[in-house]
C-alpha cells in the first residue's frame, strides 16, 4: 500500500538541505552570469546538466532507503580506494568550495550590515575576511548549538522565501521582455576562453557538485536518528525529487532574471562580492519594483546563509563518515566527534586562506576556480555512484534497470566531455 501524503511530506528534509546547498553560487552567480551574457540561450545546457547528472545523485536516497547505509559504507564495501578516492576529491576541493560560498555570503551580509564605525578600524579590503570569519563562526556555533534539526528548519523556510520571491519576480518580468529574441539572441556563442570557461563552470556547479550526493545520504541517516523515524524508498524519492525538481525550475528562474534584466545593457557582473550583491538587487528590484529591495536582499542572503551551514556541515561531516568506514567500519551513526570539529576548524581556515589571498576584484575568478575543479572531479565520483548503485550490497528489487544504467553511464560521458572541455579551454583556448 502507497503510504499517505503526511507521510511523505514528513520525510521532506534531506532533499531540501541538498537544495538548498545546491540554490546558493550556482545559481546566484552562474547561472545569472549566464542569462546576462547570453540571453536564454544556454538555457538548455542548463536542462542538460540537470537531466544527465540526476542518475548520479539519485542514487544516495535510493542506496540509503534500500540498506540503511550512507554512501560512505557503499564506497568502501567497493574497495578501500573508492573510499581514500573520494576522500581525496573531496579535500582537493573543500577549501575552494567553502570559500566561493563564503565570499558570495559576504558580500550579500555587508551590503546588508554596513559596518559603521568598525569601519575605520577594518579597512575595506579587509572586511570580506571580517565577515568570512564571523559566517564561519557563527555558522559552526548554530550547528553546535542546533544541530541537525535547526539546519533542516531554518533551510524549509529559507527555501520557501527565495523560491516565492524569485517566482514572483520571474512572473512579473514576463510580459516586459521578448523571450523569443532572448532566446536566439545568441544561438551559439562565440567560443572563446572566457565563455568557453564560464561555461564548464556553469555546468560544473548546475545543480551542484556530485560530492553532495554523500551529504544528502549522510543527512537522511540523521533524520532518521534524530526523529526515530525509518527511511522508506517512496518517502525519500519523493524528498529527493521535489528538491531536485526545485533547483531545477530556480535555475531556469535565474537565468530569465538574468537575461531579462542584464543581457545587451552592457552591465558586466563585478568582480566583488559586495558589487554583486548590489547588482543581485537590482536585477530583483528592476522586476518587482524598489519597494522589493529589502525584502530580496534579506532572502540572498537567507539563502546564502543556508549555503553555508549545509556546506560547512556537509564537508566535515563527509570527512568525519570515511574516518570512521575506515577506522570502524559500520559504526552507527550518532552525536558529532572530534574529528568533525576537527574537520570544521580545518575547512574553515582553509577557506579563509584562500579568500584572503584573492584581491577585492578577482570574485568571478574564485567562483571560476571553484565551480572548474567540482566540473574535474565529477565524472570520478559520478562513476563511483554508478558502481555503488549496481553493487551486490543493493537488494534486487532496488537496483536501476538496464535502461537506467545506461542513463547513468551516458551522464558519466557528459560529465567526461566537459572535463575534457574545461582542460582544453584552459591549456589551448584563446
Amino acid at each position: 500500500m502507497a503510504p499517505k501524503r503526511p507521510t511523505l511530506v514528513s520525510a521532506l528534509g534531506p532533499g531540501l538541505l541538498w537544495a538548498g546547498t545546491a540554490i546558493g553560487v550556482s545559481h546566484l552567480v552562474q547561472a545569472t552570469r549566464a542569462g546576462a551574457g547570453f540571453g536564454l540561450s544556454l538555457v538548455w545546457l542548463v536542462v542538460l546538466a540537470h537531466v544527465f547528472k540526476y542518475p548520479a545523485f539519485e542514487v544516495a536516497p535510493r542506496y540509503t532507503a534500500a540498506t540503511g547505509q550512507s554512501l560512505l559504507t557503499g564506497y568502501r564495501k567497493l574497495g578501500k580506494f573508492a573510499l581514500v578516492s573520494f576522500l581525496l576529491l573531496t579535500v582537493g576541493t573543500m577549501f575552494t568550495v567553502l570559500a566561493a560560498v563564503i565570499a558570495v555570503t559576504a558580500g550579500l551580509i555587508a551590503t546588508l550590515i554596513p559596518l559603521g564605525p568598525l569601519s575605520t578600524v577594518i579597512p575595506t579590503q579587509q572586511q570580506p575576511i571580517f565577515w568570512s570569519v564571523a559566517l564561519l563562526v557563527g555558522a559552526a556555533g548554530l550547528l553546535a548549538v542546533g544541530r541537525f534539526k535547526l539546519l533542516e528548519s531554518f533551510m524549509k523556510v529559507m527555501m520557501l522565501v527565495l523560491t516565492a520571491s524569485t517566482l514572483l519576480a520571474v512572473v512579473l518580468l514576463l510580459p516586459q521582455v521578448n523571450v523569443t529574441a532572448l532566446s536566439v539572441a545568441q544561438a551559439w556563442p562565440s567560443m572563446d576562453k572566457t565563455t568557453m570557461l564560464l561555461i564548464v563552470g556553469l555546468v560544473g556547479w548546475m545543480p551542484s557538485a556530485i560530492d553532495i550526493a554523500v551529504w544528502q545520504s549522510l543527512w537522511s541517516l540523521e533524520k532518521a536518528r534524530t526523529e526515530k523515524a525509518p527511511l522508506t524508498r517512496e518517502g525519500s524519492r519523493f524528498d529527493f525529487n521535489v528538491g531536485y525538481m526545485g533547483t531545477a525550475v530556480m535555475a531556469l528562474g535565474f537565468v530569465f532574471l538574468g537575461a531579462g534584466t542584464l543581457f545587451g545593457t552592457g552591465r558586466e557582473i563585478p568582480g566583488n562580492g559586495v558589487a554583486f550583491a548590489g547588482l543581485l538587487v537590482d536585477v530583483y528590484a528592476a522586476a518587482l519594483g524598489d519597494w522589493s529591495r529589502p525584502l530580496i536582499l534579506i532572502a540572498a542572503f537567507s539563502t546564502m546563509v543556508s549555503t553555508t551551514l549545509t556546506v560547512s556541515d556537509g564537508f566535515p561531516r563527509a570527512i568525519e563518515g570515511v574516518w570512521h568506514e575506515l577506522r570502524e567500519p559500520g559504526r552507527p551513526a550518532g552525536a558529532r566527534t572530534w574529528v568533525y570539529w576537527a574537520a570544521t576548524a580545518l575547512c574553515g581556515a582553509g577557506a579563509v586562506s584562500i579568500i584572503a589571498s584573492f584581491s577585492g576584484q578577482q570574485f568571478k575568478l574564485l567562483i571560476d576556480l571553484a565551480t572548474s575543479l567540482t566540473c574535474l572531479t565529477a565524472p570520478g565520483l559520478a562513476t563511483l555512484n554508478f558502481f555503488v548503485a549496481r553493487s551486490a550490497d543493493m537488494p534486487e528489487d532496488a537496483r536501476p534497470s538496464r535502461a537506467y544504467a545506461a542513463f547513468h553511464i551516458a551522464g558519466i560521458v557528459f560529465l567526461l566531455a566537459f572535463a575534457g572541455f574545461f582542460c582544453y579551454a584552459r591549456f589551448f583556448a584563446v
